[in-house]
């Protein structure tokens, strides 16, 4: 019989390809979802529902094993205190209604596997190379993703195997990050952030879903793993090989760093810094990347 997979955040931009990739391995899946779906063949959604603390225990109780996906998007909006507590609650009080349920029956899983961000490492730019033992930072993201790792680890209390996947920007065809910057490069009108030296760690998502199948598959995966490309991409780098491939030359005079804290506000950190991050550990698994070089996988994503 076929193992099940319960996803959290299935519906967003890494959870729909992950849901195929699972089920090319031979997975079922079930999504937990805040509103009624019909189960297909394929895919069988269960109701919870955050702000009520409530959560369909069947959902828990059918699964081998669970990745934690869910969270509000970290610039969606702008960053006000309402704002960064619903950043931080989407992330964490999924994971303890989980923990709820898992000691309430005495559920053992294979293994909980859940989403994490290179954002761990802060909102600075340094020539730092960040790895998995680097200490978190005090500052917003910092501190939401030890939050969120730390509410991980009361799962790994019960002697669950749990894997943590911080992840760097998840690259996409006609998704995610570049979905939001398209428009403005096809126009002409792509420019560069800040100082442009910020660095920008970047996976393309089909990587991404194979790494999240290598923590379930693999029973040696345990704790953080980077998972981004170590290629020192910045984004002066990434803007102009964005821009190159719509045929043109960066025209626009870099956006300063003054204007975009006037409209992002605090927000502002999470565009005009960045760190380097070392992929060492994931890659010493056995791991291997399938894009990894920065032209060819925007290529990919543009066709």
């Amino acid at each position: 019989m076929a193992q099940n997979v319960l996803l959290t955040g299935g519906s967003g931009f890494i959870g729909k390809h992950l849901t195929d990739v699972l089920l090319e391995a031979g997975f079922t899946v079930s999504v937990l979802s805040r509103s009624a779906k019909e189960s297909s063949a394929a895919i069988t959604y269960y109701k919870w529902d955050l702000n009520k603390n409530y959560i369909d225990e069947n959902a828990v109780l059918n699964a081998d094993y669970i990745i934690h996906l869910a969270g509000e998007g970290i610039v969606e909006k702008r960053w006000t205190n309402k704002r960064k507590r619903a950043i931080l609650e989407s992330r964490v009080k999924p994971i303890d209604l989980i923990l709820s349920v898992l000691e309430k029956n005495n559920k053992k899983l294979e293994a909980f596997v859940s989403a994490s961000a290179v954002g761990i490492y802060g909102a600075v730019t340094s020539h730092k190379i960040c790895t998995e033992n680097t200490p978190p930072a005090d500052d917003f993201l910092g501190t939401t993703c030890q939050k969120w790792e730390s509410a991980v680890d009361k799962i790994g209390a019960l002697e669950i195997r749990t894997v943590k996947i911080r992840t760097g920007i998840v690259f996409g065809k006609n998704e995610g990050f570049l979905k939001k910057l398209t428009p403005s490069f096809k126009s002409g009108f792509g420019a560069v952030l800040g100082t442009g030296k910020q660095y920008l760690p970047w996976i393309h998502i089909d990587d991404l879903c194979s790494i999240y199948l290598k923590a379930i598959e693999d029973p040696e995966l345990e704790g953080p793993y980077n998972a981004c490309i170590t290629d020192n991409t910045t984004n002066s780098r990434f803007s102009k090989t964005f821009a190159k491939l719509f045929d043109y030359t960066i025209w626009l005079p870099k956006i300063p760093p003054f204007f975009l804290k006037i409209v992002l506000g605090e927000m502002s950190e999470a565009v005009l810094t960045g760190q380097r991050v070392s992929s060492e550990k994931i890659q010493k698994t056995g791991f291997e990347f399938q894009f990894t070089d920065l032209e060819k996988t925007l290529i990919n994503c543009l066709k």
